[in-house]
C-alpha cells in the first residue's frame, strides 16, 4: 500500500528482482513503484530503518536521488518525494528518442564492422545473447497473456541495445532517463506494450543486418509511438514540441 504524504517508510519492500545494488537503487525502486508516493516525507532515520542500513548510505542516496529529480530537499524543511514529472513527459520522450536513435544506429554500425571482420568487440555476443533471451521471455509473456513483466523486459532490451552501441556514456544517460520514463508510467494501471512488443525483433533485426539508418528509423518510430500513447492516455493538453507528434495526438483525439 502506498504511504501517505507524512507517513515514514518503515517496512522494507522485497524487490522483485532480488536485492538492489545500493540503497539509492532501493529507494528509487520504491518511488517508481509508488510505495513512496509523491509528497511523502522521507528522513534519514526512517529510511535507515526501512532498508536496515546506517544513516550514512541513506544520506548519500538522498543526495543522489535529489540530483536525479526523485527527491526534493529544502534546508530546515527536510526531504520529500518529488512530484511525478508529468508536465515534462513530452520533453523526456524527445530526449529518449534522440538517445535511442543514436544508440540503434551505432549498434548497427558495430554489427556491420563485426561481420565484415574489421572489428571484433568482446562484449557483442554476450549482450546479443542477453537480448535474444529477453525477446524470448517477452514473447512467452505475451503468449500467456501475462503482460505486466513486459515493462521491465522492455527497459532491459532498450538498455542492452544501448550497450551494443559501445557507448558507455549514452548507455548511462539512457539508463537514467529510463528511470524517469518508468516513473511517468507509475499511475498506469493498464498493461502496456503488447501492441508495440513485436517491433523489438524488427529493430534488432535491422541492427543485426548492420543497417544503421533502418535501425534508427525503426527506433524513432517505436519511441514516438510510446510518446503519443502517453500524451493521449494521460490527457496532456500542452501540444508536443514535435509537430508530427502534436498532429497525430490531435488526430487521434478528434477521432475519439
Amino acid at each position: 500500500m502506498p504511504l501517505s504524504p507524512d507517513e515514514p517508510a518503515l517496512a522494507a519492500a522485497v524487490p522483485a528482482g532480488g536485492r538492489p545494488a545500493s540503497v539509492q537503487d532501493a529507494i528509487r525502486r520504491d518511488i517508481i513503484a509508488g510505495v513512496l508516493t509523491p509528497g511523502a516525507r522521507v528522513t534519514e532515520a526512517s529510511l535507515a530503518q526501512r532498508y536496515d542500513v546506517s544513516r550514512v548510505p541513506v544520506r548519500e542516496a538522498l543526495r543522489g536521488l535529489e540530483s536525479e529529480g526523485f527527491i526534493d530537499s529544502r534546508p530546515h524543511v527536510g526531504s520529500r518525494v518529488a512530484p511525478i514529472p508529468v508536465h515534462d513527459a513530452d520533453d523526456l520522450f524527445a530526449v529518449r528518442e534522440a538517445l535511442e536513435v543514436s544508440t540503434a544506429r551505432s549498434a548497427a554500425r558495430r554489427a556491420a564492422a563485426l561481420y565484415s571482420g574489421d572489428e571484433s568487440p568482446e562484449d557483442w555476443w554476450r549482450i546479443r545473447r542477453e537480448i535474444a533471451a529477453l525477446l524470448d521471455a517477452g514473447d512467452a509473456h505475451v503468449a500467456a497473456g501475462d503482460l505486466d513483466p513486459l515493462v521491465a523486459i522492455n527497459d532491459q532490451i532498450h538498455i542492452a541495445i544501448a550497450e551494443l552501441s559501445g557507448s558507455a556514456t549514452m548507455t548511462r544517460l539512457l539508463r537514467q532517463l529510463s528511470w524517469k520514463i518508468e516513473w511517468l508510467y507509475a499511475a498506469d494501471v493498464q498493461p502496456r506494450g503488447k501492441r508495440l512488443w513485436p517491433e523489438h525483433r524488427v529493430i534488432v533485426g535491422a541492427i543485426d543486418a548492420g543497417d544503421g539508418e533502418r535501425a534508427a528509423t525503426l527506433m524513432a518510430a517505436h519511441v514516438r509511438e510510446s510518446r503519443i500513447g502517453y500524451l493521449l492516455r494521460y490527457g496532456v493538453t500542452t501540444p508536443s514540441s514535435d509537430p508530427v507528434v502534436a498532429a497525430e495526438v490531435a488526430r487521434r483525439r478528434s477521432a475519439g
